[in-house]
């Protein structure tokens, strides 16, 4: 999911799939080669975004395949459908089943049978179609309402948790979340501000409060790690991913031999997946297919400097 960079329609290289969605996804050839997408298999992408990934492992599963992609943002949700139950005429014949499900991964189990599953892949964090949409209020680059929820049907906005929460928790959520040092420095301040209802009214209270001091915090806008643990927090996207990896998701769904593949863009994830695999290839649950994280080159980083965060681990169940 902050993997999603808008690309021309007419982009060199990346075929089909990324021309169709006028996007590319971070890490993609490397996610298919370690899902090692088979014919007739059962596969789940439990964040599907805008579709790029699953169009690839779609191509690839023929009739007898079934698809099963999942997003708690029902907007996205939608977009993908369109594109995903359409494919061009030449490849309707041998297009897969289909089954798109509103949902947070974390509740998968109650979607998919256990060993069901020949891989599944999530691609963490947010996209570019919600970080480029103000109205969501993911980003500080434009202005508008302070939401930041992926699942726009449910839940606590941004507005709410940071208009409501005492300044303790909410320096707590700053430091945990968005590893910021100067946390309540921050919440201090976000406090003796409120009422805060924009992105931009946010993104001003932590710029005059946390003024970069040197050229390494220059490198970054101030309000960088304060909007990303907001949105960890409003979306509770580390005890989701804590549930989708735990014994009663991921390894309940797959088949002995399926694999998972994880790309995470930043620390708090990747320790979460880089434990789990651990952990797992200790217990009996997986082996490990990456010892190290695999990450973008120089010729993607370039195309989608996003992907320049990018973290894939991958583990096939025993």
């Amino acid at each position: 999911m902050d993997n999603e960079v808008a690309a021309a329609n007419d982009a060199p290289g990346g075929g089909h799939g990324e021309r169709e969605f006028g996007h590319v996804s971070v890490l993609l050839k490397q996610a298919i080669e370690f899902l090692a997408v088979r014919r007739g298999g059962t596969y789940i992408d439990a964040t599907l975004g805008l579709g790029g990934h699953s169009w690839e492992i779609a191509k690839r599963l023929g009739p007898q395949g079934h698809l099963i992609g999942v997003d708690k943002d029902p907007a996205a949700l939608e977009q993908a459908r369109e594109r995903l139950t359409n494919p061009p005429s030449e490849m309707v014949s041998d297009w897969p089943k289909i089954e798109l499900i509103h949902a947070s991964f974390a509740d998968l189990l109650q979607q998919v049978a256990p060993a069901a599953a020949d891989g599944l892949l999530a691609d963490l964090g947010v996209s570019s179609m919600q970080l480029q949409n103000a109205a969501r209020g993911f980003s500080f680059q434009a202005d508008g309402p302070l939401d930041m929820r992926m699942n726009t049907h449910s839940g606590l906005t941004a507005e709410q948790v940071v208009n409501r929460c005492d300044e303790r928790e909410l320096a707590d959520a700053i430091y945990e979340f968005g590893e910021e040092r100067r946390s309540r420095r921050i919440a201090r301040a976000i406090v003796r501000a409120r009422p805060i209802r924009t992105t931009a009214q946010l993104a001003g209270v932590i710029s005059a409060a946390a003024r970069p001091m040197n050229q390494a915090e220059r490198r970054i806008h101030p309000a960088t790690k304060t909007f990303q643990a907001l949105r960890i927090l409003v979306n509770r996207e580390l005890e989701d991913l804590r549930a989708l990896l735990g014994t009663d998701g991921a390894p309940r769904m797959l088949k002995p031999g399926g694999r998972l593949v994880v790309i995470s863009f930043h620390s708090l994830e990747d320790r979460i997946v880089k434990d789990t695999l651990r952990d797992g290839a200790r217990d009996g649950l997986y082996r490990a297919l990456t010892r190290k994280p695999v990450t973008a080159d120089q010729e993607e980083i370039a195309r989608n400097p996003r992907s320049r965060s990018a973290k894939l681990r991958a583990g096939e169940r025993i």
